[in-house]
């Protein structure tokens, strides 16, 4: 069979793209190499979304949440919930390896399977690459670049890298979990994109010394018992430490889209090159969606703001 579209990545915008395609009378197929919704299932288990429920439906599919700002746990209910009453066509667990295309037709070869169609969407997100240090010790156990459940962290000493939503969540449900929580920022303040209801919390335990925070700061070297870091002065200071949680950001996999012939922007930000009508890249057949649009600029696509995506991708196709 040659699909008429093939979306890689199962999160909440490949999921809307699938169900674009269906009122479109298009045939489809998603691939996701994790879970579903897989980039969600790894958030912080006690995230709370920026967005409303509303503003994270998919195709007017009401969100009902308890609270305006809805948890990790209902979103990924809601979106599974999506899945299996629409029965949208999804393999799990299965990585894209290699795409090729002859006569307008894509070859995807994956761990499992190997499919035909005559279009591709780009749906992957950013969130599977961190962006590394590159110091010594990145590669011990006790460093992590991902952040799970805070009570793991109870009574240790815990550095925590960086200053945006993660950094500060981590830093904050840590602390209250009895761990003695440590920042190095390389900014010279909490970032001013964390939520608005939970950036005075940090601050303020910062100013009454619960957690400590070293601004203008850099972390240089991980040891077993130890880490050590450049001060705003350019001195290197030494703590004690149990634990890291270098929560730095993350960037899409730009050798993917590399491999597909599509162009970056020749620049930090490696833009992916695609038309803003259509989301139609510099390869014919190969669309984007979400937050890949971005490049480096992970902040500026989310799900409330590239839902439409789906729908300009599809109408192009059927057109």
């Amino acid at each position: 069979m040659v699909y008429d579209v093939l979306i890689v990545g199962g999160g909440p915008i490949g999921i809307a793209c699938a169900l674009e395609a269906k009122k479109k009378n298009l045939s489809y197929i998603i691939l996701e190499k994790g879970a579903l919704v897989n980039s969600l299932y790894n958030y912080p288990d006690k995230m709370t979304f920026f967005s409303t429920s509303e503003k994270l439906e998919l195709d007017h599919i009401p969100f009902v949440s308890n609270n305006p700002k809805p948890s990790k746990q209902e979103a990924l209910e809601y979106y599974r919930r999506i899945v299996e009453s629409k029965q949208v066509q999804i393999q799990l667990f299965e990585k894209v390896e290699n795409v090729s295309s002859e006569d307008h037709v894509f070859t995807t070869t994956t761990s499992k399977s190997t499919y035909q169609s005559k279009n591709l969407v780009i749906a992957t997100g950013f969130y599977d690459i961190p962006n590394y240090l590159n110091i010594p010790g990145e590669d011990l156990d006790k460093v992590t670049h991902y952040y799970g459940d805070p009570h793991y962290y109870a009574t240790q000493k815990v550095v925590v890298v960086g200053a945006s939503n993660s950094s500060v969540d981590a830093a904050l449900e840590t602390y209250r979990k009895g761990a003695e929580v440590t920042m190095i920022v390389r900014g010279e303040q909490i970032g001013e994109r964390v939520k608005y209801w939970v950036r005075p919390d940090v601050i303020n335990r910062i100013k009454e010394g619960s957690i400590k925070a070293f601004f203008n700061s850099e972390l240089t070297e991980v040891g077993e018992d130890y880490v050590k870091f450049k001060d705003e002065e350019g001195k290197i200071q030494t703590l004690e430490n149990d634990f890291v949680l270098a929560l730095t950001g993350y960037r899409p996999n730009f050798e993917f889209l590399k491999k597909l012939g599509i162009e970056l922007s020749d620049d930090q930000l490696s833009i992916p090159n695609y038309d803003k009508q259509t989301m139609k890249t510099n390869v014919d057949g190969i669309y984007l969606a979400g937050v890949i649009c971005g490049g480096m600029e992970t902040h500026k696509w989310f799900i409330e703001n590239s839902r439409i995506h789906a729908k300009m991708i599809m109408e192009d196709i059927k057109s």
